[in-house]
């Protein structure tokens, strides 16, 4: 094989790869710091990094969970190297406070709020088959625990959420 066929023959595998598992990835990063915006650059950085390195991955069968580490990891260089610029919502002009203005929706705030609250380590594995949609088997290959610890922790998530709730309507 040549170096240019051994040259497409790498992008197809690439791009057959991201093609499926490109979505979940954005997800992923959008749901790890909670901003669209940074989301796109981190999943742009996690798919160069990918690039780079795509002949460490074995089998494709295994890049789901190769993919979703890199956007983990990317996403923790990011916010490593980056110092966040603050606004003081205090002094905001009238217009830029009209940005700001959204339609409340009591409910979701709370549930959000309560879910972000949650320790790190419920969070996580809640998030990732709530709204994600992976199975436990998944969740624990993802963050490298046994099947066992992903339900434990499932449950207790649950029941902690389930328990915030229930005070904030108290």
């Amino acid at each position: 094989m040549n170096s240019n066929s051994a040259a497409v023959a790498r992008r197809r595998r690439f791009d057959d790869l991201v093609g499926v598992f490109h979505q979940d990835m954005y997800r992923y990063a959008a749901w790890l710091c909670r901003d669209r915006t940074i989301a796109e650059d981190i999943v742009q950085e996690a798919l160069l990094r990918a690039w780079k390195s795509l002949d460490s991955l074995r089998e494709d069968a295994a890049a789901k969970h190769w993919l979703l580490t890199i956007v983990r990891r990317e996403n923790a260089r990011y916010f490593e190297r980056r110092r966040l610029e603050t606004v003081d919502v205090d002094n905001l002009t009238p217009s830029q406070q009209a940005l700001l203005a959204e339609q409340p929706d009591d409910q979701l705030d709370d549930m959000r709020d309560a879910i972000y609250r949650l320790d790190d380590d419920y969070r996580e594995p809640l998030v990732l088959q709530v709204l994600m949609g992976y199975s436990t088997n998944e969740i624990a290959e993802l963050m490298g625990l046994k099947q066992g610890a992903v339900l434990t922790r499932l449950h207790r998530a649950r029941h902690k959420l389930k328990d915030k709730m229930q005070d904030e309507d108290a």
